[in-house]
């Protein structure tokens, strides 16, 4: 093999410094002629030479200074067997390199810490005396594509220059939110179905009005840089086949009637999951529990811009209930009691919202500090070939006893606490055993009940108690002992019911002191009493606490017999309505009425506590507690009370976070005939505050009466518990 060589490089290394040369010239003290020339060379396998010649033919990196070998002319005219290697003579030049290390810093020399014993938060850290801040980008966001396809606002709540407010740190800092709202735009249209849209995310100089310059434009917009992400969705893909693949139901078209899905439908996720949604939500109501949805498979076509659409689904066994089972550590009562409170039968077909609702019931005894049920198949079968599914509720009973309290003021009743003790379930099922405190400046009163909730049929109650008071009002003073008796159907916070009733029974003993218009002065007298007390209410309303929208409406009607003879009989009614409008996400209308009535007995014949009275907080505000109505005109025109009233009221309630400002203006009247005359309404104005609790709103008002009369109050304060109707 004959190889032209190269002219050799010879390397001479100098202080670590290689620098190379061709060996095209002539050693020196050899003839020039005596060289064969480089194209003359001819290299053979015979011709390399073997790894310790080239070992010693290489200078020593470790000598000083390496000395050129003479070539003497007879060397130079002898072919030599193997290439000699030469060195030509270095290069005088000396190198200065500084010193690394230096005396008159001792901490250059010092050993190293320990890095265990390495504190980052006291490292020292240097800032150039020179260094500015460097300015923030300012800039503005406009959008295009989107609006078209409603989609602007969806992006905006998840786009990452929307959510920095026109404001970035540095440049890197504005293309990455650029990037990342690219993206964004693209799964959103991507979500709808436009699998070829195009997004683009750009920063652009100035928007030019008409006729502006660039130099115009940018002076307009101080500076800010214009960020634009466009968006060209393209043509939407559509489904040209939906298929499920699923066992036969029962009806046969359960499923398909369900999955709203149709050839024809775009392909967007969220119409897809939406039907998929619904699918899984009506399946355990038509009486298939163990209903589960496979993995949907979405096949896409570019060329054709259409999707084929494949779901499969595992119905599981279609069922009809069977028993119940409780468990768990602390049962707080048993199987017979749950199923007092379930609105299904053995043998019914299973749905899930029946199972939903003895959940919802089950948490609404307050009995409970965990409570689950959930279904489990059973190897029964029932005559027409469903399956048996039994339910089993796990309880975990949390501490029966609760303490709660409550206390209000307002002008003219002044302060009124009110202290409950309870054992929720003191007779179990559901007894409860209630003992109440009241203490206040005009009102005392001690009472006890027993109240049995879900008594033999869901959402009944029953009730018994007894109860002592002193009332010490300008109106009258009463000592009064009453015994009760009530069956109930009543909401609570967790179970928010439509329809609502109570009905019972009382008797009563009361010495009152108050003004009789027959005998023109105060007087004492005994009262005895047996009373039916009836409600209805209806309630339409979103919440029982702080309603936003809805109305309410209610009717009472408690006819009254006097034990002690005379001519004290009498019935008393009562009608009320509320209304609530939510205008926008932070302010709720909210109105109220309510007319009263007692019909049968002269007003000099009614006990004074059983007569009508308006004013106060829970009634017309303005006024101080049963201020309005007619006067005792021999007793520092005290209020005695009449056989009908009618309160009006109106609020707008505004609510910025947990506070609010409630606005409102009220108005009524009590009068001595036995039917409302509507005339000389009295009205009072006022603003409220409101704090908003998990529990509901601290309510806070003070209001003011229009064209006040003698003994009124300028002002009046109310504080309580919840809103004021």
């Amino acid at each position: 093999m004959r190889l032209a060589a190269p002219a050799l490089m010879a390397f001479t290394c100098l202080a670590g410094q290689a620098t190379a040369q061709t060996s095209a010239q002539p050693a020196p003290g050899a003839s020039p002629a005596s060289t064969p020339p480089a194209s003359d060379i001819t290299l053979t396998e015979t011709s390399i030479i073997s790894d310790d010649d080239f070992e010693k033919a290489l200078p020593s990196l470790t000598s000083p200074a390496i000395t050129p070998q003479p070539v003497t002319s007879a060397q130079a005219t002898e072919k030599p067997a193997t290439p000699v290697i030469t060195a030509p003579a270095p290069v005088a030049e000396t190198l200065e390199l500084p010193s690394l290390q230096s005396a008159e810093d001792p901490a250059l020399t010092a050993p190293l810490p320990r890095l265990d014993g390495f504190n980052p938060q006291a490292a020292p850290v240097i800032i150039s005396e020179n260094q500015q801040a460097i300015p923030a980008i300012r800039y503005d966001l406009h959008i295009d594509g989107l609006a078209a396809l409603d989609l602007e606002t969806r992006f905006k709540d998840l786009s990452a220059l929307q959510s920095g407010k026109g404001t970035a740190a540095n440049a890197a800092m504005l293309r990455a939110r650029l990037t990342e709202d690219e993206q964004t735009a693209l799964r959103l249209l991507k979500g709808e179905g436009y699998y070829d849209a195009v997004v683009v995310a750009r920063i652009d100089t100035p928007i030019l009005q008409p006729g502006e310059s660039l130099q115009d434009a940018t002076a307009r917009t101080q500076g800010r840089v214009q960020v634009r992400v466009s968006a060209r969705a393209g043509e939407r893909y559509s489904l040209t086949s939906v298929t499920v693949k699923a066992d036969p139901t029962e009806p046969p078209t359960l499923i398909a009637d369900n999955l709203r899905l149709k050839v024809g439908d775009p392909v967007d996720a969220t119409l897809i999951k939406s039907a998929e949604a619904n699918l899984a939500l009506v399946l355990p109501q038509q009486g298939y529990p163990f209903a589960d949805l496979g993995m949907r498979d979405v096949l896409i076509d570019p060329q054709t811009r259409t999707g084929d659409y494949t779901l499969a689904v595992t119905t599981g066994p279609r069922a009809r209930f069977g028993a119940i089972h409780s468990e768990g550590q602390r049962p707080a009562f048993g199987d017979d009691h749950v199923r007092v409170l379930s609105r299904f039968d053995s043998g019914d077909l299973y749905d899930s919202r029946q199972v939903d609702d003895l959940r919802q019931a089950l948490s609404a005894t307050g009995l409970f500090a965990s409570v689950a049920v959930e279904p489990v198949l059973t190897e029964q079968k029932n005559a027409d070939g469903t399956a048996v599914v039994d339910l089993k509720v796990t309880q975990n009973a949390g501490r029966p006893r609760t303490l709660a309290g409550d206390i209000g003021f307002s002008t003219g009743q002044g302060l009124r606490t009110e202290l409950n003790w309870t054992h929720r379930n003191f007779r179990p099922p559901e007894g409860a055993l209630i003992a109440s405190v009241i203490a206040g400046t005009q009102e005392q009163g001690l009472g006890v009940t027993f109240r049995r909730s879900n008594a033999k049929r869901r959402d009944r109650t029953f009730q018994y108690g007894a109860a002592f008071n002193n009332q010490a009002y300008d109106s009258y003073e009463a000592q009064t002992v009453s015994f009760s008796v009530n069956v109930s159907r009543v909401s609570t916070p967790l179970w928010q019911k439509r329809w609502t009733w109570s009905y019972g029974a009382e008797v009563l003993a009361t010495r009152e002191t108050g003004f009789s218009k027959r005998r023109n002065a105060n007087v004492q007298d005994d009262y005895f009493y047996a009373s039916v007390p009836m409600k209805l209410n209806y309630d339409r309303s979103d919440n029982l606490l702080n309603p936003v929208r809805g109305w309410r409406a209610g009717v009472q009607s408690t006819p009254t017999v006097s034990l002690n003879g005379g001519a004290g009989n009498f019935i008393s009614n009562v009608g009320s309505a509320t209304f609530y409008r939510e205008v926008s996400p932070t302010v709720v209308l909210a109105a109220r009425a309510q007319l009263a009535s007692i019909y049968g007995a002269e007003t000099s014949n009614i006990a004074p506590s059983r007569r009508l009275y308006a004013g106060g907080g829970g009634s017309v505000r303005g006024f101080g507690y049963q201020e309005l109505g007619p006067r005792d005109p021999a007793n520092n025109n005290n209020p005695i009370g009449g056989r009908s009233s009618v309160e009006l009221a109106f609020e707008a309630r505004y609510r910025m976070g947990n506070i609010g400002i409630v606005p409102f203006v009220d108005a009524g009247q009590v009068y001595d005939k036995e039917f409302p005359q509507f005339s000389n309404l009295r009205f009072g104005v006022g603003v409220g505050a409101r704090y908003y609790t998990n529990f509901g709103p601290i309510r806070i008002d003070i209001a003011t009466p229009i064209s006040r009369r003698d003994g009124e109050s300028p002002v009046s304060l109310y504080v309580g518990i919840g809103q004021a109707f």
